[in-house]
C-alpha cells in the first residue's frame, strides 16, 4: 500500500530522513497526529504497514516476522500499537550492516506500563527524529528571502519583501501548519484544529487509565489562555481544581502532573527551555520553560478563538503570533541540527524571547513583535542582553507580523524583518 505524492509539499525534515537513513538501521519519527508522518516517510520507502488496521495489527501479534518480509525500505506506521516490534525491528538491524531499513512512525510515546514491553533503548541502530506540523516556509507562506544560515555567516541582504497584512497573520494563526488544512477556504480554516482537540478528549487521553475529561479541558484552555509564557504549575492547578485541605491540594499536583505527562507524549505541548550560558550572573537567571502548543492553532481553538477575534483583542494576539514565530524557529533550527531556547533574567527582568543555539554552539538573540510600534524597545531588549553576554550572539534580530523590508539596522546591527520572509 502506497500514499500518492502527487500533491505532496515538500518537508524540510525530508532531507534529515534522507541522511538519517544513511546512517541508521531503521528510523523513528515522531511527531503530533495528523501533522504529516506518515505522508512523508511514505516518500522514502519501497512498502509499508499499518497498524492501526486491526487485521493487520492482529497479524502483528501473532508473529511479527509476517508484517516484516516486504521490500525495504519498509514503513511500520503507528508502530506504538504493537510495541514488541521495536526491539524486533533492533534486532532485524544487528542481522547485518545494511541502512536505511525501516521507518516507524508514531504519534504517541509510550507511557510507563508499555515502556516496559521493550528492553533496548535501539541506540546506534534506530535513529529518532521529530517532526512538527509545517513551518510558513514549507506551507508556501514565507518566501525564504532571509534566513538563519544567511545570518549565521554574515551574508544577509538588506531588501524589500512583500508585507503582510496583520488579518494574514491572523489566519495563519488560526489556521495553523496542518497539511490538510493549507488549501482550505478561510471561512473553514478552524473546524480541523477545533477537531484536533476534541479528538483528544475523547480518546486519546485515556489508555490504561481513564482521565477526567472536563479536567482535562479546563487545563488544556489554562494552557492555551498562558500560552508563550512562562507559567507556574502552581497557576494550572487553581485553573484545573478547587481545593480546601492539603489533602486536595497533593491530589491536585498529581492530577495535573499526570495530565501534562499525557499532553506530553500526544507531542501537543512543547517545552521552550531557558538558556543559561556564558551570561555574567548566572544565579539570576531563570530555568522555568515557557510553555507552548506544538501548534498555535490548537490554543485558539482551545480558547474559541477566530482570527477576528484576534484583531479585536491585540494582547492575545501578539502571545499567538509569539507562538507561531517559536514553532517556526524550532523547526528551522532543529532542522539546522541546533535548538531553540528562551531566556529570563530574574532580578532584573530581563527577557528574550527566543534564543537558537547552532550545532557547533554559536547562537543567536531573538525579539518577536507583532507590530511596528514595538520595534525600538526590542533593540533597547537585545542591546541589554549583548552587553551582558560573556561570548556574544552571531547576530541578533527582530521578528515582526507587518514590515516591509529585510534590514539590519545601522546602529545596532539587528536584522528587522517579517515572519514570512523567514527560512532556514
Amino acid at each position: 500500500m502506497r500514499f500518492s505524492n502527487e500533491k505532496y509539499l515538500p518537508r524540510l525534515v525530508d532531507k534529515n530522513i534522507d541522511e538519517y537513513l544513511k546512517v541508521f538501521g531503521a528510523l523513528s519519527v515522531e511527531g503530533p497526529k495528523w501533522c504529516g508522518k506518515t505522508w512523508s516517510a511514505s516518500k522514502h520507502v519501497k512498502s509499508a504497514v499499518y497498524l492501526d488496521d486491526e487485521e493487520t495489527r492482529e497479524r502483528a501479534l501473532l508473529d511479527l516476522n509476517l508484517i516484516l518480509d516486504e521490500e525495504t525500505p519498509e514503513l511500520i506506521d503507528e508502530w506504538h500499537l504493537v510495541p514488541k516490534i521495536w526491539d524486533k525491528i533492533r534486532r532485524k538491524c544487528d542481522e547485518d550492516t545494511e541502512k536505511g531499513k525501516y521507518i516507524l512512525t508514531c504519534s504517541t510515546e509510550l507511557n510507563d506500563e508499555k515502556q516496559k514491553e521493550i528492553f533496548h533503548s535501539g541506540a546506534g541502530r534506530i535513529g529518532k527524529i521529530k517532526m512538527y506540523t509545517m513551518s510558513l516556509y514549507e506551507s508556501g507562506d514565507s518566501t525564504g528571502e532571509v534566513s538563519l544560515t544567511a545570518m549565521l555567516e554574515k551574508k544577509q541582504k538588506n531588501l524589500k519583501v512583500k508585507i503582510p497584512t496583520l488579518q494574514e497573520i491572523a489566519n495563519l494563526i488560526i489556521r495553523g501548519g496542518w497539511p490538510s488544512n493549507i488549501q482550505v477556504d478561510k471561512d473553514k480554516i478552524s473546524i480541523i484544529p477545533k477537531s484536533y482537540i476534541e479528538s483528544i478528549l475523547d480518546k486519546d487521553i485515556n489508555d490504561e487509565k481513564r482521565r477526567d475529561k472536563n479536567k482535562m479541558r479546563m487545563l488544556i484552555r489554562s494552557l492555551a489562555r498562558n500560552e508563550s509564557t512562562i507559567v507556574s504549575n502552581q497557576t494550572l492547578i487553581k485553573d484545573i481544581e478547587e481545593y480546601e485541605t492539603e489533602d486536595e491540594l497533593i491530589e491536585s499536583r498529581i492530577t495535573l502532573t499526570d495530565y501534562l505527562d499525557v499532553l506530553d507524549r500526544l507531542h501537543i505541548i512543547e517545552n521552550q527551555e531557558a538558556y543559561n550560558e556564558n551570561y555574567r550572573s548566572k544565579e539570576r537567571i531563570g530555568k522555568t520553560p515557557k510553555r507552548h502548543f506544538t501548534d498555535p492553532s490548537l490554543a485558539c481553538a482551545a480558547l474559541n478563538l477566530t482570527s477576528n477575534k484576534l484583531m479585536n483583542d491585540l494582547k492575545t494576539f501578539g502571545f499567538m503570533f509569539e507562538s507561531i514565530v517559536e514553532r517556526d524557529l524550532r523547526i528551522y533550527i532543529e532542522y539546522l541540527g541546533g535548538h531553540l531556547y528562551h531566556f529570563r533574567d530574574k532580578i532584573t527582568g530581563l527577557e528574550v524571547d527566543s534564543i537558537i543555539e547552532f550545532s557547533d554552539g554559536d547562537y543567536a538573540a531573538i525579539e518577536i513583535k507583532l507590530g511596528y510600534n514595538g520595534i525600538e524597545d526590542a533593540k533597547k531588549t537585545l542591546s541589554r542582553f549583548y552587553n551582558n553576554m560573556i561570548v556574544k550572539p552571531k547576530f541578533m534580530c527582530i521578528i515582526t507580523g507587518n514590515f516591509s523590508a529585510v534590514v539590519k539596522d545601522p546602529e545596532t546591527g539587528i536584522y528587522i524583518f517579517p515572519i514570512t520572509a523567514l527560512k532556514p
